[in-house]
């Protein structure tokens, strides 16, 4: 069955969700969560995203926000994740997809329920078991959002005004 077209909006949130292919670990060393951070921060700033919350996992990202022109979502995710897969494969010595079809985006209204999807997406290694609480798990928006520090210094964090 043929995917229909992706529903875009103004004035929404989006929760972007990008998977490796077949569930394959994206990011292997510390070095390749850093490099698609700093991929983020370019592409953020190309399309006008506004990013409220993300989490790096190993096999996936999620990433919450909203950008100006809803008709450069899918550039702006292409974006990272095409310069992202050439990164992962020159350093892996990998041809081939990386992700797993194309990412996902769910729509989200400014209310209550951003605030929770954002915690979702906050406590994802939580539920992972990769770590106990969601501030031990630095490839997350948890610190900068809720004790805003960055121990990545990233500083991706746009204000979310409800």
């Amino acid at each position: 069955m043929p995917r229909g077209p992706r529903v875009l909006m103004k004035n929404v949130c989006y929760h972007l969700i990008a998977r490796g292919n077949q569930k394959q670990d994206i990011f292997r060393e510390e070095e390749d969560f850093k490099v698609y951070l700093l991929k983020l921060r370019k592409y953020k700033i190309k399309y006008h995203f506004q990013i409220y919350g993300y989490c790096l996992m190993p096999n996936h990202v999620h990433i919450m926000g909203e950008i100006k022109q809803p008709s450069n979502l899918a550039k702006f995710m292409h974006g990272i994740n095409r310069s992202y897969t050439e990164y992962f494969n020159k350093k892996y010595n990998m041809v081939g997809h990386l992700w797993q079809d194309r990412f996902k985006s769910k729509i989200i209204v400014r209310d209550r329920y951003l605030l929770d999807c954002i915690q979702y997406i906050e406590l994802n290694p939580v539920r992972a078991e990769i770590t106990k609480t969601p501030a031990e798990y630095k490839w997350s928006s948890f610190l900068e959002r809720v004790l805003a520090k960055s121990l990545n210094n990233n500083g991706l964090l746009d204000e979310l005004h409800i």
